[in-house]
């Protein structure tokens, strides 16, 4: 019996809520020496820090011009000046000095957002102001955590963030799209669980028992454990927080081992760390890291993994930019769904119900089964 409808859900260009926090930028990526442009979910903005670190989100237009805030220059410990005319605004957006003239005029401000610095990035809201309670950030404690160590990059992913989200959460991908690094055949395979918890978040397991590891999985294993050879159990779990973050639990640890109930001694466990901010409706950020909790204290292993991980990543790209190029080539024609989009298809189904909160309209998603 199929997990979900075989219903069409039309492949349209799936809108993004506005009232939650995005990933803007890499914590390193933002200084208190200069501006940092960057658009988030459609909206132009001028990123900086004030002189005691704080950061800051002004909108990227000048209120008496429109000239881009982000092409100016800090001035002071927390104000931006106009490139065009010398306008300067501080960081609450208010107009603090105009040309030629000792009045202010007092509607002269610029919208200033919500932005928190935390889990390596700075974060920012760009919906209703009063709702912006920092606690709504997603879980990614890894990333800076003491007991785990990595690094990652961002892609400029030339697609709806919604195509990211279901490459994410649905990882049988794998065998066809990274056959040479992570994929196997035994990902088809094997059964797979989907749950929506009490909290609102999705999450989809996978465990693949007594199978050869993967080139990817074999190096990394080995970098723990030199003599290691024989068959793993493999496992995936995918941890989906609204809007748009996802964290998978990856791993391998020697067959018989334990590791399905718990005892993950004898193997190598990462986390696979994915924020997606979506940038127009076709083109997002995305923000990724690969964290593990072994041999902390090698930059070697920090850098091949993220070198290894970024060519895994090149190839979804490639594809998530062949899909979108496809969409956009056939407007009338639809999504279909499988089994293996039950995790995807909740996903759908929340960010669905966020815009509806915002008095906008989602995609209609096929009904999906809450576990298997």
């Amino acid at each position: 019996m199929s997990l979900v409808d075989q219903d069409a859900v039309t492949a349209k260009i799936f809108p993004h809520p506005l009232n939650a926090w995005y990933a803007v930028a890499w914590d390193h990526e933002v200084s208190n020496k200069g501006l940092l442009a960057r658009t988030i979910a459609g909206i132009p903005m001028a990123i900086y820090r004030t002189a005691d670190g704080r950061p800051v989100a002004l909108a990227d237009a000048c209120w008496h011009r429109l000239a881009p805030l982000s092409m100016g220059k800090l001035v002071g410990s927390d104000e931006v000046q106009c490139p065009y005319h010398g306008l300067r605004y501080n960081s609450a957006g208010r107009c603090t000095a105009m040309p030629a003239q000792e009045t202010i005029n007092p509607s002269a401000m610029v919208p200033s957002y919500p932005a928190v610095e935390r889990y390596r990035y700075i974060w920012v809201w760009p919906g209703d102001m009063t709702l912006a309670d920092p606690d709504l950030i997603p879980d990614m404690h890894q990333m800076d955590s003491p007991e785990w160590a990595g690094d990652g990059l961002t892609i400029e992913a030339p697609c709806n963030y919604q195509l990211i989200l279901d490459n994410l959460m649905d990882l049988t991908h794998e065998e066809f799209v990274h056959g040479s690094s992570i994929g196997q055949a035994e990902l088809s395979e094997s059964e797979f669980h989907t749950r929506l918890e009490d909290d609102g978040s999705v999450t989809v397991s996978r465990w693949m028992r007594d199978v050869a590891p993967p080139p990817f999985w074999l190096k990394n294993i080995r970098d723990r454990f030199p003599d290691f050879e024989g068959h793993v159990d493999r496992w995936q779990i995918i941890h989906y927080y609204a809007p748009s973050t996802i964290c998978i639990d990856v791993g391998v640890a020697k067959a018989g081992t334990g590791a399905p109930e718990g005892d993950r001694s004898q193997g190598v466990n990462g986390y696979v760390m994915n924020t997606i901010t979506p940038r127009t409706e076709r083109s997002s950020h995305y923000f990724w890291a690969f964290m593990r909790n072994y041999r902390l204290d090698s930059q070697l292993i920090t850098t091949q993994l993220r070198n290894g991980v970024a060519g895994v990543f090149a190839e979804d790209e490639a594809m998530l930019k062949a899909q979108q190029e496809a969409i956009d080539a056939n407007p009338e024609h639809a999504f279909y769904s499988l089994n293996i989009d039950a995790g995807g298809m909740w996903v759908r189904r929340i960010l669905d119900r966020m815009l509806q909160a915002e008095g906008r309209t989602g995609a209609e998603a096929p009904a999906a089964s809450p576990a298997r």
